[in-house]
């Protein structure tokens, strides 16, 4: 039998996987682990549990015993979440975080398959102002401070005791529905077009200059998660992942106006974080007056996710170098997935009005 567990199932990434593997019928069971319950996860059956407790992690791998697969993407995050990037105690703890997880499943002996989710930071593109074009999985590291480097390591280090295979996952920016979340610009997004509808104003643009960016869809994502745990192309191999297109925040933004029901307005460069407080009161009264299933808790909607907008749209400066992946080694494994980023934008809006996440258009 085929079990899988997905950690961090709440999250961006954890959400689609989860709901990506429920509906494959090669699994007989798959386990979402998280803090928060997700929602929408199909058959997956939910268990809360603390991933930093490491004899609670042993006592959920002995309670579940024949778990084959595991899918990686919890990780913590620090207030404001920059300066916890490169805080060493950040690192520590999303280190011993993978590690509770990892070295419990390989006590269990079941263990077959790990997918361990990065990201862009990998290759030091919120460090490094010279970083290649396009980012390519075969580089040496470049020496920074960086908790997927402390995870990566631990994955390589217990490889011959586990006995498993694995593949790590890059994707570029991600989109998808969850909730709450410190880097998903869905709900961010969505919240802020609502405050501008209430006030009776277009949709302006807060960003900042045009720069070259690429995204990855949640679902995508998700694609790759399930490809990767069958496929030999990728044991023990690092992935890039994106849509398979690039985007400038100021050209995309008609359409993402015209996906939550509002007319572009004009550019006026604006901290989404900063204006959040304020938007609390009318964020509440929105959620009761259209019966919302979104929390009315603003930061339990959101999450940290304004603070990522504000790094994404306004970027650093007027001159931000592009930061972008290939993802020829995914296609040339056997993986050829894709979809236009304007259509993703169009299909996560649309889907948290559908959920009621979000007030229709």
């Amino acid at each position: 039998m085929k079990r899988a567990l997905v950690v961090g199932a709440s999250g961006v990434v954890g959400l689609a996987a989860t709901r990506r593997l429920a509906a494959d019928g090669r699994f007989d069971e798959v386990f979402a682990v998280s803090r928060r319950a997700p929602h929408e996860i199909g058959s997956a059956r939910h268990i809360a549990l603390d991933i930093t407790d490491a004899a609670a992690v042993r006592r959920f791998a002995a309670d579940h015993p024949g778990i084959s697969h595991l899918v990686y993407t919890a990780l913590q995050e620090a207030p404001g979440l920059h300066p916890g990037w490169f805080d060493e105690e950040q690192v520590a703890l999303n280190r011993s975080m993978f590690a509770n997880v990892l070295d419990a499943l390989i006590e269990a002996g079941t263990l077959q398959h790990v997918c361990l989710l990065q990201g862009t930071k990998a290759y030091g593109v919120h460090v490094f102002a010279d970083v290649a074009i396009p980012c390519r999985e075969d580089r040496l590291r470049r020496p920074h401070t960086n908790f997927y480097f402390a995870q990566e390591d631990h994955l390589y280090d217990q490889q011959s005791r586990g006995g498993y295979t694995y593949t790590i996952l890059r994707p570029q920016i991600v989109f998808g529905d969850s909730l709450g979340s410190p880097m998903n610009l869905i709900p961010a997004l969505g919240v802020y077009a609502a405050i501008m509808h209430a006030r009776g104003e277009p949709l302006h643009f807060p960003g900042g200059a045009r720069h070259l960016s690429e995204a990855a869809d949640a679902d995508l994502v998700g694609d790759v998660i399930a490809w990767a745990a069958h496929a030999h192309e990728a044991r023990d191999q690092i992935f890039n992942i994106a849509n398979g297109d690039v985007f400038n925040w100021p050209d995309m933004w008609p359409a993402i106006a015209d996906a939550l029901g509002q007319r572009p307005g004009d550019a006026r460069p604006t901290s989404l974080n900063a204006q959040a407080p304020s938007w609390a009161a009318e964020w509440a009264r929105i959620v009761d007056r259209h019966g919302l299933r979104a929390p009315a808790d603003l930061n339990a909607f959101v999450g940290q996710s304004f603070v990522y907008a504000d790094m994404l749209m306004a970027g650093r400066g007027d001159h931000r170098v592009p930061q972008l992946v290939s993802t020829i080694k995914l296609r040339q494994a056997g993986f050829h997935g894709c979809i236009d980023t304007e259509a993703m934008f169009c299909k996560w809006f649309a889907t948290m009005q559908r959920l009621r996440f979000l007030p229709p258009g």
